[in-house]
């Protein structure tokens, strides 16, 4: 009989293996479960083969901490209830696969000289642990964990057995192949990806580089009944890059899960994340969502490149008056600046050039962010944890104690943060905003909906600005072409405005592909003055409060796409795409 066989066979004559009455009654005397709840589970018991502590947890009554550490106490085993992977040798575990350790739920901590104390999510399951004592040929000390710490310290031992520290480190770029290439190559030379995950990673590290080098915002990896889809959005438009073999769905998801440090057994609960990676000497950070649909997980990461992110207004898209205007509001010392779009239409980065522009020691900027998208240097940036209850509001409570001068909020969403960024602004702040309406008018009647005065509105709002982003024309390739009547009507444009006017229409070559290159911003930017201030108290429809400012001078978003159609920066059909609901 080897060591740990005898030191098994001592451990199960000294305990009954899943006793009901026993381990239903060390979570009771813990007051973890009552005893209607246990026998109401015993009940449930005695018509299914599950054993008490998985009924338990199905219930909600438990959870898998808990039960584990339950059992430990009734094998005497040890309990720890964190694990810090940064601590485990990956040595430790080289003799077996990551598949092997996900399904016996164990990882090797440490060498303790002739032994390894390996932690466990189950104490009354040690076959697992007859393998480590061939391979290792010591003595196994077991430890029980709970199965959200195994999970976690399993994925990040073996993310840096493989490699995978180079996550915060660099991505390697890789010229020789592309992405449909390293497919082929996983589909010739490995059988079994599961067991061998460099392939897998080689093929994850191609997306991403290949992403940035086009300058991606989003990658999209869709899993459908007979094979997985890999798309990217670039300047706003999705496109299929490759379609990947079915089975190799699972480990494509598992080393992205890895990366973002998400829990990669958690298969049927949406999940967010975020991961960190240097390409070509550029800082890339990656917002991870992943959600349960019929046919697997869908994965969407969206990139954040640091080094890309253009921070100058004048070349966001403004035109010479908008600009100027636009630079007077952010110099203002109290009053709240809205900016109003859909999300990617890029409000977070115009945002971002103001208080760029406006940053200087002598005053004090905060931000509260979900989440921060870019760090910016010299003002500070706070991101909101539902988890522990930081949002919006109570950062933003917050921030007002940190005596700014200039306060940015992510995102007005509820009336408890409008009423105190409206507060703000009324005690001598400067605040910056997002909000979601179609134009800049909607924003007074979303105000009053959330529940906000229209007599506040109106005294601390000093402007809105709506936005949207149309693919700009490659200027090497783009057409010149005489547009159809209906094209100028929809501009809201005449014939005999059209003299010595020139159209252009995308073309298309190697450099582009699509006849575009590159986005630039249409804007529709509304400034409170009196007589939109009394349109407002008087819950003024937004259609009015329109009409007033366009006879004040505003511009409308399809005045604006329609002055960069003039000037050859875009098309009709993309300045249409985008302001659909103003045609309508």
């Amino acid at each position: 009989m080897t060591v740990l066989e005898g030191q098994a066979t001592d451990i199960l004559q000294t305990m009954v293996v899943d006793d009901p009455d026993l381990i239903g009654q060390r979570l009771v005397a813990r007051q973890w479960i009552s005893p209607e709840q246990l026998a109401y589970a015993l009940r449930l018991q005695q018509d299914r083969v599950s054993r008490l502590g998985e009924i338990l947890i199905e219930q909600g009554l438990i959870t898998g901490a808990q039960l584990t550490e339950a059992l430990a106490d009734q094998v005497g085993m040890a309990f720890l209830p964190e694990l810090d992977p940064e601590t485990i040798d990956p040595a430790l575990v080289v003799p077996f696969s990551l598949t092997y350790a996900r399904e016996h739920e164990f990882v090797p901590l440490r060498r303790e000289g002739h032994r390894i104390v390996v932690a466990v999510a189950d104490p009354l399951e040690l076959d697992g642990l007859d393998d480590l004592h061939a391979l290792f040929r010591v003595e196994v000390e077991p430890v029980a964990a709970s199965p959200k710490e195994i999970h976690k310290a399993i994925n990040r031992v073996f993310d840096r057995r493989a490699g995978a520290e180079q996550v915060v480190g660099e991505v390697a770029e890789d010229e020789e192949l592309g992405i449909a290439d390293e497919i082929d190559q996983i589909e010739r030379d490995i059988m079994d990806v599961a067991d061998d995950e460099a392939p897998i990673i080689r093929l994850v590290n191609s997306v991403l580089n290949q992403a940035v080098k086009e300058k991606v915002s989003d990658i999209h990896i869709e899993p459908y009944e007979k094979d997985v889809v890999i798309r990217f959005r670039k300047d706003g438009v999705l496109s299929e890059v490759v379609r990947a073999p079915k089975r190799l769905q699972a480990s494509i998801a598992s080393r992205i899960k890895i990366m973002g440090d998400l829990n990669i057994a958690e298969k049927r609960l949406p999940q967010d994340g975020r991961i960190r990676i240097k390409i070509a000497g550029r800082d890339v950070d990656l917002r991870l969502s992943t959600v349960p649909t019929g046919h697997g997980e869908r994965l969407v990461l969206r990139l954040l490149d640091t080094s890309a992110v253009l921070l100058d207004l004048a070349k966001l898209g403004f035109d010479r008056q908008n600009l100027e205007l636009f630079e007077r509001l952010i110099k203002r010392p109290y009053g709240i600046v809205l900016v109003t779009g859909p999300t990617g239409s890029g409000k977070t980065t115009t945002l971002y050039a103001a208080l760029t522009q406006i940053n200087n020691p002598e005053i004090n900027i905060l931000t509260i962010e979900n989440p921060v998208e870019y760090q910016l240097d010299g003002i500070g940036q706070m991101q909101v944890n539902p988890k522990i209850d930081f949002t919006f509001s109570r950062g933003l409570r917050a921030i007002l104690r940190q005596d700014p001068d200039v306060v940015l909020i992510g995102e007005i969403r509820d009336l408890e943060t409008a009423e105190i960024a409206v507060q703000a602004s009324l005690t001598g702040h400067l605040v910056f905003a997002t909000i979601h309406t179609n134009d800049a008018a909607s924003t007074f009647t979303r105000l009053t909906d959330m529940g906000i005065e229209p007599f506040l509105t109106s005294s601390s709002v000093a402007a809105c600005l709506a936005q949207r982003l149309v693919r700009t024309l490659h200027q090497d390739c783009r057409q010149p072409y005489s547009p159809r009547p209906h094209e100028l009507s929809q501009l809201g444009l005449s014939s005999d405005m059209m003299d010595d006017m020139t159209f252009y229409r995308p073309g298309g070559c190697e450099i582009c592909g699509n006849g575009y290159k590159g986005r630039a911003g249409l804007y529709e930017l509304l400034v409170v003055d009196d007589e939109i201030k009394s349109l407002i108290v008087q819950r003024a429809e937004s259609s009015r409060i329109k009409r007033v400012a366009i006879q004040a001078g505003m511009r409308t978003l399809r005045d604006d796409g329609a002055m960069k159609v003039l000037s050859g920066q875009t098309s009709v059909d993309e300045v249409m795409r985008v302001t659909a609901e103003e045609m309508g």
